[in-house]
């Protein structure tokens, strides 16, 4: 299987042998928090759009690794968000809230945090900022993926993970708490 050119091994690889994994997303929720419907949208709308059993198995395959999350030792998961991914439908009304629900769920667990930063923050410009920052068991490992109107590019340079390390600090320190990002979560799930 061949994620944006890159071999879904080595995206599996990137979470699974992982001591952490940090995200920043503003566009859609990540793949390890989305719904079985969200994810199907998702994968929906690509061009040029794929087959229908394709489809399923790029669904299976994103359900799949999710198990991630819950296996021991559990890799800790820190996912700050941009507002705008709580607030955009890549299906309908009822997906999305399914979606919300489900977020609050997984920021239940003790390894994952989902942080929240609203539209209202002052003084944040982070919002083309999206990326996974994969830990690796060694430091010389890690990884940074962000993806691309052309695909995925991946990042492992010393310096270029130094600035990621950096602009994910950056953009950290401008969400909502873990506690009050369950909050607004919810506050929005009941608006839908």
């Amino acid at each position: 299987m061949c994620v944006d050119g890159v071999s879904g091994v080595h995206a599996q690889r990137l979470t699974c042998l992982g001591r952490i994994e940090q995200v920043i997303a503003t566009a859609h929720v990540p793949g390890l928090l989305q719904t079985e419907e969200y994810a199907r949208a998702v994968f929906g709308y690509w061009v040029p759009p794929l087959p229908g059993s394709e489809l399923e198995l790029w669904v299976t395959y994103r359900m799949r690794r999710q198990e991630v999350l819950s296996r021991e030792p559990a890799v800790p998961y820190e996912a700050v968000l941009h507002e705008s991914v709580l607030r955009t439908r890549v299906a309908d009304r009822r997906v999305a809230r399914a979606q919300l629900d489900a977020l609050l769920c997984q920021s239940e667990r003790p390894n994952v945090s989902v942080r929240i930063v609203p539209f209202d923050v002052d003084g944040f410009a982070g919002a083309s900022s999206s990326f996974v920052y994969a830990g690796g068991r060694v430091p010389t490992l890690d990884t940074v993926q962000r993806d691309t109107p052309y695909g995925s590019a991946f990042l492992d340079a010393s310096a270029q993970l130094l600035v990621m390390r950096t602009l994910f600090r950056k953009v950290e320190s401008a969400s909502l708490d873990p506690s009050r990002s369950r909050e607004f979560i919810h506050r929005l799930s009941k608006e839908m």
